[in-house]
This record gives C-alpha cells, structure tokens and sequence, in this order.
C-alpha cells in the first residue's frame, strides 16, 4: 500500500485555453535576462504557475497504473511508479523520477531516470535513464506534456519495439528481444521478481517521496475488505464514481475479487494493443 503525503497545498483555478496560456508566458518572461534566440529565463512566478498546470494536466488525464506527484524539495523533480498489468513484465511495480530542465516548459525533453536496473531495450543499464526520444524527438512547449510522457513510459512496457539493436540503450536486451524471445521473458521476469524487495527500499527523505510497505493485516486488510467490496462501504459525493475503482487483483493474476459493477473502458487511457 503506498503512502502518500497531501502534496499540494495551493488550488489552481481552470487551466486556461491555449490563447490565454501564450499571452500569459509572453508577460511572466524576465525580460532583463531574455536573449533574441529564444532561450528564454522565466520569473519563478512563471515556472511555478506552468508545474502547477501540469500536475492538474495530470491528475485530469487518471491514467491507469501510475502514480506521479511533484518532490517536496524541488518542483523540477517528480515521484513516480508505474504499475505492470500485462506482458513480459506482468506484476511488476518499477519507481522512477522525472527530471524537468530548469527552463521549463522550454529545454530538451524532461528526463524519466528509473531508481535501480530494469532490463528493457531502452533503459540504460547503468544510468536507469529511459531513451525517450523515439516518443519526443523534441520538446514542443505547449503541445508536449509530462502526462504524455509518463503515458508513453507506460506504453514502452506494454508494447516494445525495437528498430535498430545497435543503437538500443540496452543492446542485449534489444538483441534477445529480437531473437531469443524465451530469453527475454525469462530475464524480464526476473528483473520483475527483483523489484519485488526494491520497492520497500526507501531512497528518498523527502516527504512527497511515494513510500510502499510491506502487508500487514492490522493495517491493511480494513482496506482490502473494502475493495473488494467495490467501495460499497464508502461515502463519497461520487458514490457511483467511487464504487468502480477497485484495483485489488489476485497475485498472479488479473482476477479482481469483486465481480459486482465491472466497466469496461476504452479510449486513450486503455491498455495499449
């Protein structure tokens, strides 16, 4: 079960449309360090009201299977973990952190640095940094956001692709990919089972720092009944809404225990084919 800190103490009216954003960057720019190529210094008043409009982006979007909040210690910096649902590496439960440049929203593509190895083509075995430029050739302030690229994380995941091994982050992974799949799975599930014990490990103090535990039936199984109830024990303004979210599977398995009130959904925000 994670442990979530209240992560944001301010409230951001509506995010305006995109007219509205553009004229509001063209008057937050420190003109005093502006330069005529573009490369913009802007006020922390600026920066601050772009993160925030971001993580509302975000909590707008609920994608499914991610957890992602901003650092208590810097906005530039963001918790995140990733749920596995399905494929080679079905249960798994990976870390990471997004790492914005300091010109945010202009810059290169923030960067997505997983907390320990994870055996995938496009993951750097030694810096755990995922190749997202085949997603984001280049960042396009105003059209990229950090919710598509925590969605095209995901994806990387659920669906691999691998055009050129040579180039690969991973070139071994990339080449049993391609030709030793049986290899793959093995080596995959095995990184899986690895993050089994990591994800208990704490290696942050910063209080937004998404920290997990292991089960301990005094604390956790109230809550385990109530999903498997489907929140039916719950009051909520959104009673039907609240009822629908269960996430509490059988190890091993996609079986949820509670078979009443299943929705299918489909859309952006479904599993990738």
């Amino acid at each position: 079960m994670t442990k979530m800190h209240n992560h944001m103490g301010k409230v951001l009216p509506s995010v305006p449309d995109m007219d509205t954003q553009l004229a509001l960057s063209a008057k937050m720019i420190d003109k005093r360090t502006s330069t005529p190529k573009g490369s913009h210094s802007y006020g922390s008043y600026f920066l601050e009201y772009s993160l925030m409009a971001e993580f509302q982006l975000l909590q707008q979007q609920r994608l499914p299977g991610i957890y992602c909040l901003p650092a208590h210690s810097s906005p530039l910096t963001w918790w995140a973990v990733l749920f596995i649902r399905q494929g080679p590496y079905q249960g798994a439960v990976f870390r990471f952190q997004v790492e914005l440049p300091e010109n945010y929203p202009d810059g290169d593509c923030p960067k997505v640095v997983f907390e320990a190895p994870v055996f995938h083509p496009h993951i750097d075995p030694h810096t755990h940094q995922l190749n997202v430029k085949q997603g984001f050739n280049k960042w396009k302030r105003n059209v990229n956001h950090i919710w598509q690229l925590l969605l095209y994380t995901r994806r990387t995941f659920y669906k691999i692709e691998v055009p050129n091994p040579e180039t690969a982050s991973n070139k071994e992974a990339a080449r049993l990919w391609e030709q030793d799949g049986e290899k793959f799975q093995s080596l995959a599930k095995e990184c899986v089972k690895e993050w089994e014990e990591r994800i208990y490990t704490q290696t942050s103090d910063d209080p937004h720092y998404i920290r997990f535990s292991p089960y301990d039936s005094d604390v956790h199984d109230t809550a385990r009944e109530e999903l498997k109830k489907g929140g039916d024990g719950l009051s909520s303004s959104s009673e039907g809404e609240s009822r629908h979210r269960k996430s509490f599977m059988k190890t091993g398995s996609l079986t949820i225990f509670s078979d009443d009130n299943q929705v299918e959904t489909e859309g952006p925000n479904s599993l990738p084919k």
